[in-house]
């Protein structure tokens, strides 16, 4: 049986007007988010400048509200990318990562790119959940 695409919109995750992309889509039991970045509401301030853990609590906070509005939880999270500016900054993102999940982690890789959307942006995430699945 097919599954129809749900945007799935959280009032706590401000969302791109249609035509750029989906925070978050869920079909069937699946959810695919990305574009997290720690932008604020009004989609220019940045959270966390200079400052990798504080921008990815902010993200994974979204990520978190999200799923919630999708009917979903942290411990559904199967898998995940994070996209780093600077490898060095990495334990301080894994930090952040332990505030949110416990048991099993969601399988992770972790990338360093040149840039992302703008210079004081440090950490990107996007990932997958299977809605039920966690503990």
């Amino acid at each position: 049986m097919a599954h129809q695409q749900q945007r799935i919109i959280s009032p706590h995750v401000a969302e791109y007007p249609p035509g750029h992309w989906s925070n978050c889509i869920r079909v069937g039991d699946a959810i695919y988010l990305s574009g997290f970045t720690s932008r604020g509401s009004d989609l220019t301030t940045i959270h966390g400048v200079g400052d990798a853990y504080e921008q990815a609590k902010v993200i994974f906070t979204k990520v978190k509200n999200c799923l919630e509005a999708a009917g979903a939880k942290m411990s559904d999270v199967v898998n995940m990318t994070i996209f780093v500016t600077d490898m060095a900054i990495n334990k301080e993102v894994w930090r952040a990562r332990r505030e949110f999940f416990t048991g099993h982690f969601p399988c992770s890789t972790l990338v360093q790119v040149a840039a992302l959307g703008t210079p004081e942006i440090l950490v990107e995430i996007q990932c997958q959940a299977h809605a039920g699945s966690g503990a």
